[in-house]
């Protein structure tokens, strides 16, 4: 009879437990592997074994290896049950399947394993020898938890504060974010200081200085979040950055044309029954501004994450923050810029 692997691959029990490994990486969720096989075994003798296994563990796929336990592949179920009972496991085996490295960072593992949609992932050592598996749900959960908190870094708050955190170690944490803030809001009200005169002469202004702060500002937190997705899933890479930049520059236009004829009409008539002397050219104003100010929000929506992984910060950390100073000054200077200008 054919020898059948059934001892513990080499390398796992030396493992401080049964997820040894650092928090981040792909061993600390390393689970022990079962249905492991000699490429000899027979789909009978295999069957015959599985019976036993089963009873204490949830097997999905067998796991073929070598003397010392190097890797050679995976059978899958399905091709146990078309094969004979004399036939051998190497011959329905997939030779080298895709594994994951044990010290593999959970965000290389996510991206590796992002299409690959596998119920389980053998884990191999830098020898490929096996050591363990990891089922996808808890990869995938696990890279879930992580996102999740993104939305909270994006506005200062760190991933480690929760529900019960002590109310000093919040503050700490939220309260820099919050005065960096208070700072980059000087910086918008600058620039509504620079056009006083201007507002003092067209008080009508000041009903659409919202209209534009928003649309502006909605325009880059898409871009935004678009950019810090794509960068977490290892879509964004040194040579398609340029695209992305390119392409919310793009769709920030667009948006900010199409946003513009309804804003634009919107001031035409407001203008009209305020009886303002040009009512077109404020709608105009308004076409134009809204125009420049997205296109501005939705390039910086995409270059603050990347500026901020270039010079080696969380692209994440209170993103938004800055790309909020970025659409107000965008949104505002332009408008009462244009309207200084034409009006």
């Amino acid at each position: 009879m054919s020898t059948i692997v059934l001892s513990e691959p080499e390398g796992f029990a030396d493992e401080p437990d049964a997820k040894g490994g650092k928090a981040d990486t792909v061993a600390s969720l390393m689970q022990p592997a079962v249905g492991i096989f000699a490429p000899t075994a027979t789909v009978a003798e295999a069957t015959e074994m599985l019976r036993q296994q089963v009873r204490s563990a949830f097997i999905t796929y067998l796991y073929i290896v070598d003397s010392e336990n190097h890797l050679l592949g995976l059978v899958v179920m399905r091709e146990m049950l078309l094969a004979t009972p004399e036939t051998k496991l190497e011959d329905i085996m997939i030779a080298e399947p895709f594994a994951l490295q044990r010290d593999m960072s959970l965000g290389d593992a996510l991206k590796a394993a992002l299409h690959k949609h596998f119920p389980v992932y053998p884990i191999v050592d830098d020898d490929y020898r096996l050591v363990g598996l990891v089922r996808g749900p808890e990869l995938f959960a696990n890279r879930a938890i992580e996102l999740s908190a993104q939305a909270g870094e994006m506005v200062g708050v760190e991933k480690e504060e929760r529900l019960f955190t002590p109310l000093s170690t919040s503050l700490k944490l939220r309260h820099p974010w919050l005065q960096v803030n208070l700072l980059t809001a000087f910086v918008a009200a600058a620039v509504v200081g620079m056009f006083e005169d201007t507002l003092s002469r067209l008080v009508i202004l000041a009903v659409f200085l919202p209209v534009m702060a928003g649309q502006t500002g909605n325009t880059g937190c898409q871009a935004l979040a678009v950019a810090l997705r794509g960068m977490t899933l290892g879509e964004v890479k040194a040579d398609s950055a340029g695209h992305l930049i390119r392409k919310e520059g793009m769709l920030g236009f667009a948006n900010g044309l199409l946003v513009g004829f309804t804003a634009g009409a919107g001031m035409y008539a407001y203008a009209l029954i305020q009886g303002e002397a040009d009512p077109i050219w404020f709608g105009i104003v308004v076409l134009i501004a809204m125009v420049l100010a997205c296109t501005i929000s939705g390039i910086a929506g995409a270059l603050i994450p990347l500026t901020l992984k270039k010079v080696g910060a969380d692209p994440a950390t209170a993103s938004s923050i800055f790309l909020t100073t970025m659409s107000d000054v965008a949104s505002m200077g332009v408008f009462l810029g244009l309207a200084t200008l034409l009006l």
